[in-house]
């Protein structure tokens, strides 16, 4: 057990803080976006006005998603530091993954807009058609691929064996994700369509 310590101290509070803010955060904007398409709570809440529901919806995403990074870097400092990457490489791989995941992130904002990125389609703001060009031409989920890469270019940067592990559990949650995003995500865009049909 000591050797295993040596990589990763489970007995820290800050790490499963961490593990539990990950978790957190897919989960709730799922469980909210989809009761948002059924009942229209924030809609209501802003008087009917969809594009201010998802810009609350979206503030929300985006200010948890800096705690998250935060209790990341703060578990990550409570944990062991080891050298993981020969040294020629301690910098140059860790800048580099974290360049890429940043384009990827904020391309895929760039491309979806504000309402495209934070579940506007759930509010009803659909996009008149699929986006195809970079970065959803080179990976189909940017966003969380990107999200991914930076979790790891941080473990990497500060030498936390316990980052890389923390960074593959944020790909497993954000798998599982997907598999209830782009059903539903299919499904509005579905219903859109066929009563598209109707309607002509």
């Amino acid at each position: 057990m000591s050797g295993l310590k040596d990589f990763i101290n489970v007995d820290k509070t800050s790490l499963a803080i961490s593990v539990a803010s990950i978790a957190f955060n897919p989960l709730a904007w799922n469980i909210v976006a989809q009761n948002e398409y059924r009942n229209k709570t924030i809609t209501r809440v802003f008087g009917g006005n969809t594009r201010y529901g998802c810009y609350f919806l979206a503030f929300m995403i985006f200010s948890f998603g800096i705690l998250r990074d935060s209790l990341y870097h703060q578990a990550l400092e409570d944990q062991p530091t080891r050298h993981i990457l020969p040294e020629v490489y301690r910098t140059v791989v860790p800048v580099v993954l974290f360049l890429v995941g940043q384009t990827l992130v904020l391309t895929s904002t760039w491309a979806l807009g504000i309402t495209g990125t934070f579940l506007g389609d759930y509010f009803g703001i659909l996009m008149d058609h699929r986006v195809e060009g970079f970065p959803f031409n080179v990976v189909t989920n940017p966003m969380y691929d990107g999200s991914t890469l930076c979790f790891i270019a941080t473990a990497l940067w500060y030498e936390k064996p316990a980052g890389l592990i923390i960074s593959a559990y944020v790909y497993v949650v954000y798998k599982l994700a997907l598999r209830y995003e782009e059903p539903f995500t299919s499904m509005i865009y579905s219903n859109r369509a066929t009563n598209g049909k109707k309607a002509n």
